[in-house]
């Protein structure tokens, strides 16, 4: 699908001006829209977004430099630039200071407005990207909370209650998208004395080569692009918290190196040889099946060992469907003021639909959704029609009926296959059992009083392992 074509406005009373400029720039492959005056263009300007709007200087019912700000308030992202037949050096420092970005003087070259325009959409390009980043940066600075009331998610809060206030090396497990950062960041927030800061660190995402380097710093001239001294991540996060994400996607000698440090609380740069000690709470998580890895000696037993000191289980979306509603109104209160939305509450229809849904995203899946239906809906319920189609076909295609707490099954129509139900409620409580248990084969077998070798065997046949 190609990109949309930049939405412009053009402002003037003169109907010649209007049609030709419409002309030269709908010839150019833009969207244009047209205004006789101010009270047209206020108008349009609420009714629609505009990338750009030329706007004439002197019109009957208004001057196009108090435009300007009017539709700069509407949409603080528009650039606005202004044409004029009476062009003088002290109207166009005027327009300037009232948000302008250009000024064009009557009777215009085709040239000259192609060029304003084309410089006028590269500046907004920018800007907007700057205010995506800002308003992605003013929500990961929001105070981080965990929310929830299903017995899934009540289980991991008491246990998070009882260790917010230790040194002990933590190890979060839980699928892709569960919030395992959220719970490192809650970790550190709560507790009582650490007053370093927390240090992320993906360890999936920095090559083999350069992952000593990231964590432990190097000295000038350890290596060719070495130029400067660089402190690395376990140093930044003196007397706070190193949250080591992803941690089973470490290679072998970053996991040898690892261990010792976390043995010693100490370390040296690379090329160095100067031993730093350090006072650092170690929080890991992982999305992997570790005790699997130590088996298949991908993942170092002692290590293991020595971050699995307190494990956390994150329970997925689909064994906390009761905390649905509560999670989306949280995303829309936050994402409704980032989008200039008014999207409230969810239809009985869509909530149906999602609570049948199996999330294999989990939360990180719910929230880009809900972002989604804020951008495209802007304002009204959620409704049924703004569920996507996968999500209806993965729906219907699983059959699965919808049972709430204190309430009765409600069944889909043409029945029930009782087989495949009784099949997916034992795939549902494997998934469960192994949520509370962090991912252990060994602890989930003993929830479901069945022997490890029969757990894997169904884990396999599920697609699972």
């Amino acid at each position: 699908m190609s990109p949309p074509r930049p939405a412009i406005l053009i402002v003037d009373d003169e109907a010649a001006i209007r049609s030709n400029l419409s002309c030269l720039l709908e010839h150019n492959g833009y969207e244009v829209d047209n205004a006789d005056g101010y009270g047209q263009a206020l108008a349009l300007l609420r009714a629609a977004p505009y990338d750009l709007m030329i706007a004439d200087v002197v019109m009957p019912d208004g001057s196009g430099l108090d435009l300007i700000p009017a539709a700069m308030r509407l949409s603080p992202s528009i650039g606005c630039l202004v044409m004029t037949g009476y062009g003088t050096i002290d109207m166009a420092a005027q327009a300037m200071q009232m948000g302008a970005w250009d000024f064009l003087v009557k009777p215009y070259m085709a040239e000259r407005v192609q060029m304003a325009i084309t410089k006028a959409l590269e500046r907004r390009q920018v800007l907007v990207r700057q205010e995506s980043r800002r308003k992605k940066s003013r929500r990961q600075s929001r105070p981080h909370s965990l929310i929830g009331s299903s017995p899934a998610f009540m289980e991991m809060s008491r246990l998070l209650s009882h260790v917010t206030e230790t040194d002990s090396t933590i190890l979060i497990l839980g699928e892709s998208g569960t919030g395992k950062e959220l719970v490192a960041r809650a970790l550190h927030d709560q507790h009582p004395t650490r007053t370093g800061p927390f240090v992320p660190v993906n360890c999936s995402a920095i090559p083999d080569n350069l992952i000593e380097s990231e964590l432990f710093g190097h000295e000038k001239g350890a290596f060719t692009d070495a130029v400067t001294t660089r402190i690395g991540r376990f140093e930044a996060a003196h007397q706070g918290t190193l949250f080591l994400d992803e941690v089973g996607e470490l290679n072998p000698a970053t996991q040898a190196t690892l261990l010792r440090v976390l043995q010693e609380q100490s370390f040296e740069r690379v090329g160095g040889t100067r031993t730093i000690a350090v006072d650092v709470r170690i929080i890991a998580a992982t999305n992997r099946d570790l005790e699997a890895a130590v088996e298949e000696r991908r993942f170092r037993e002692d290590l293991y060992y020595r971050l699995n000191v307190i494990p956390i289980s994150v329970p997925p979306l689909r064994v906390r469907l009761e905390d649905l509603p509560i999670l989306i109104q949280h995303f829309l209160d936050q994402l409704n003021p980032d989008h200039g939305a008014a999207v409230q509450g969810v239809a009985p229809e869509a909530m149906d639909l999602f609570m049948r849904y199996r999330w294999p995203g989990n939360i990180r899946e719910l929230e880009n959704l809900v972002e989604r239906i804020v951008v495209l809906k802007q304002s009204g319920q959620i409704e049924r029609e703004d569920v996507p189609a996968r999500m209806c076909a993965a729906i219907e295609q699983s059959g699965a009926p919808v049972v709430r707490s204190g309430e009765e099954m409600v069944f889909p129509s043409g029945g029930l296959d009782l087989k495949k139900v009784l099949n997916d409620v034992e795939g549902q409580l494997i998934l469960h059992a192994l949520a509370l248990s962090g991912d252990s084969k060994l602890r989930a077998s003993k929830l479901l009083n069945i022997n490890r070798t029969t757990l894997v065997e169904k884990m396999k046949k599920r697609g699972i392992l």
